[in-house]
């Protein structure tokens, strides 16, 4: 009998990493080709899966897209608590690496991309687009709070998320963004 505490079995794990594969090379190909013009069968071959198998695991393409961009914002708010989690660190230290993580990953040819398709299809997406930016706002309020005070807090986050927002349109290269993106942090918490 396996102790509880051992984890799931092999099988369970291996399951589950296949499929977080697959959802990587989903987002990677939804974003080469965008949503209508990427394929099931396209989709396996960046996968190096069968198509099959595929459809085994995610019964449509609008099922694997939901999937792929959930396990997208879930890994990132993640990175983001973990990051401002760490008091031990400067507080703009914190939210440069946490918007690093939001925002700065998603620069540069390809991941640019990643944001048109998401934002362009809201519709299959559900809540998760609108849930995840509140608790990304939520959780940068809540670190400049505890620096700053709970009401200047809103109004820096809110202008930081602005400021990255328009940085990420900008930069043509992910250093471009932190750097500028340091100057905006450094300015506001001041």
């Amino acid at each position: 009998m396996r102790s509880p505490d051992t984890g799931p079995p092999s099988s369970t794990v291996a399951e589950t990493d296949r499929r977080a594969m697959v959802l990587d090379s989903a987002m990677v190909t939804f974003a080469r080709f965008g949503y209508r013009k990427t394929s099931m069968e396209e989709v396996a071959r960046a996968a190096r899966i069968s198509r099959p198998g595929l459809y085994f695991l995610f019964s449509s393409k609008e099922t694997l897209f939901r999937a792929a961009v959930t396990q997208a914002l879930e890994r990132d708010i993640t990175a983001v608590e973990h990051v401002l989690a760490d008091a031990g660190r400067p507080l703009g230290e914190r939210l440069a690496e946490a918007f690093d993580h939001w925002a700065g990953r998603y620069i540069g040819p390809l991941t640019r991309d990643v944001t048109t398709v998401i934002e362009d299809n809201p519709d299959l997406l559900g809540e998760i687009v609108e849930n995840t930016p509140r608790r990304f706002e939520e959780l940068i309020t809540d670190a400049i709070a505890a620096e700053v005070g709970r009401e200047a807090a809103p109004s820096i986050a809110q202008t930081m998320i602005s400021a990255s927002t328009g940085l990420k349109h900008q930069a043509t290269s992910r250093e471009f963004y932190l750097e500028r993106l340091k100057v905006a942090i450094d300015l506001l918490i001041r």
